[in-house]
């Protein structure tokens, strides 16, 4: 409908210059929005202010100009055309306009709001811890922050693939595996010096216990290299599958784990991915080298000061691999690629985009810096797990708060403020959670409908879906609902069916932006209008025709709410 309007709008300008009312040289760009305050109608355009000096009038006399042209172009479809304060025209559209959003939204169903095809292929990396032991929480957000932008980018119409980058090469693989073999050697009754750097988790103990009693001793008198080669796969296979398993627990599944041991890997010709990449940035001339070390013109690209690739003792540095992954995933055919990191990473973000554009993908590589997660539990900070008197994990979190108000709290603040997540609010079941705020919304509406159906309140099995499209009316007599003076009139029922309207817009901006915090205010904002609805009109009523029209409206806003959460990964329950 934006388009419509902002498209509307742009005509009547070329029309009333074609006349010569408006003396302007050619038309100005024309932007419409929502206005805050409702009762200044649906849509607003500040045209006329922006053209006032170039046109030599004032604001208020060129509005007067577009009004009339848009009165006009509008009728039938616009109630009133007003103008405002010192020159803004608000549209009103009539009430049957606005009604016929039940109507798409109960034809579309989970559809309604989606994009069409854009033929574009994204790649959205995120989470890539390094696989030497549990998430945190930060993780978590991250996981919740990728895995929702992939849903909203998807909805919107592009072809999106997640990834996570398993950080499986380097030092810290080792400092693993030796804090592994160390433990496993305690367990066995041997004395030993637990490495100073090592990992002191309690789940080291755990996976070196899980290895004492699949394998027994045997490996307690081998040399320490084969030991620490073979736990180190162990260690490694277990760590990951526990990723796996508690991300999946979240409903975050992932279509490729890269390992980063592949880049240092020799290829068939004896090349390795990480030589490839760098033979790219020879080839294309952004290479040096100074004082033994190999260099990349990273400044040529607007980086504060060239980047070593090599180091002189022959080692390549983390940028090289991140180079070579980086040419792997274009490669691959991806149009945009979005990574997201955590915040300790946001002064590598200019050398890995001035890399892509030496790899010639100039502008095709989005980093996204995830803030931190600050828990609180009652206002009071909570750093220590009550279970293990160690730091709080992800897995922590979610064992004790749930999937679904875990991904919404995550989801509600923008990436680039940390996040105060209270623990004990995101238990509780009241209207100050904004999670079941909302899911009590969705549930609220499935009972209104199971009711007024007269099916059997207590039956788990029963299909709202389905009792919704028995008990509403039809297409064409939604259709005929502005001709009624009565039938969703109301300011309830009027705000409700705005706010309705407005989802297709929420998830295009929320793609655009890749802002899931956006679709969170606009689902509190959607359930608001709807209990509004409910405590301002009685849905059952014994007026048939006007009992179907709140029963489709209330169907409506149960179809976007579920489409909304969805979007979040979050769960759309019919019961709570």
């Amino acid at each position: 409908m934006r388009d419509t309007v902002n498209a509307i709008i742009s005509e009547a300008v070329s029309a009333a210059i074609a006349d010569g009312r408006l003396p302007l040289a050619e038309p100005p760009a024309v932007h419409v929005e929502r206005p805050r305050d409702p009762s200044h109608g649906d849509w607003a355009t500040n045209v006329a202010l922006v053209s006032a000096k170039a046109a030599g009038m004032s604001p208020r006399e060129i509005a007067e100009v577009i009004a009339g042209e848009l009165r006009a172009r509008l009728a039938g479809v616009a109630e009133a055309v007003e103008i405002a304060g010192p020159g803004f025209i608000n549209i009103r559209l009539a009430r049957d306009v606005v009604a016929d959003v039940v109507t798409r939204v109960r034809e579309e169903g989970d559809a309604f709001g989606a994009g069409e095809a854009t033929g574009r292929r994204v790649q959205v990396e995120f989470v890539s811890a390094n696989p030497v032991g549990p998430m945190h929480v930060g993780h978590g957000r991250w996981a919740a922050l990728g895995d929702s932008i992939a849903r909203i980018l998807a909805f919107a119409g592009d072809e999106v693939q997640r990834e996570f980058y398993v950080n499986d090469a380097g030092v810290q693989m080792d400092i693993f595996a030796v804090s592994v073999s160390a433990r496993y050697l305690e367990l066995c009754g041997r004395q030993v010096e637990f490495p100073e750097d090592g990992y002191r988790g309690a789940y080291i103990v755990e996976i070196a216990r899980e290895i004492l009693e699949a394998e027994g001793e045997r490996w307690a008198d081998a040399p320490a290299v084969e030991r620490e080669t073979h736990f180190r796969e162990q260690a490694y296979t277990a760590v990951l599958a526990h990723l796996e398993r508690v991300l999946h627990g979240m409903g975050v599944d992932f279509d490729v784990w890269f390992s980063e041991r592949t880049l240092h890997a020799s290829g068939d010709d004896g090349v390795s991915a990480i030589e490839r990449g760098i033979g790219r940035l020879r080839e294309a001339g952004y290479l040096y080298e100074q004082d033994g070390a190999l260099w990349f013109r990273s400044t040529d690209f607007g980086d504060d000061k060239d980047r070593v690739l090599k180091k002189a003792d022959g080692s390549y540095t983390y940028f090289a691999a991140d180079i070579a992954y980086h040419a792997d995933k274009f490669d691959r055919g991806f149009d945009l690629v979005i990574d997201i990191w955590g915040a300790d990473h946001h002064g590598y973000v200019k050398r890995m985009e001035s890399a892509v554009a030496a790899l010639g993908r100039p502008g095709k590589l989005e980093v996204i810096i995830g803030q931190l997660v600050n828990l609180f539990r009652n206002g009071e900070v909570v750093r220590m797990s009550k279970r293990t008197g160690e730091m709080v994990t992800f897995e922590d979190l979610l064992d004790e708060v749930g999937t679904d108000a875990a991904r919404y709290f995550f989801l509600r603040r923008s990436t680039d403020q940390p996040v105060d997540f209270d623990i004990a609010l995101a238990k509780e079941r009241s209207a100050d959670n904004p999670v079941y705020y909302v899911q009590y919304a969705h549930a609220r509406i499935c009972s209104i409908l199971r009711k007024a159906s007269g099916a059997d309140t207590a039956d788990e099995s029963v299909d709202v879906a389905a009792v919704a499209a028995g008990i509403v009316a039809g297409t064409d007599e939604l259709a005929l609902l502005g001709s009624e003076p009565d039938t969703l009139a109301g300011d309830a029922e009027l705000g409700l069916l705005r706010k309705l309207a407005e989802f297709p817009e929420i998830v295009a901006l929320t793609a655009r932006q890749r802002a899931p915090h956006k679709l969170t205010t606009y689902a509190e904002d959607l359930a608001s209008a709807f209990h509004q609805f409910y405590t301002h009109c009685q849905v059952v009523v014994d007026d048939a025709r006007l009992r179907s029209a709140r029963l489709a409206l209330a169907d409506a806003s149960r179809i976007v709410l579920a489409r909304a959460l969805g979007l979040l990964g979050v769960s759309a329950p019919q019961r709570m």
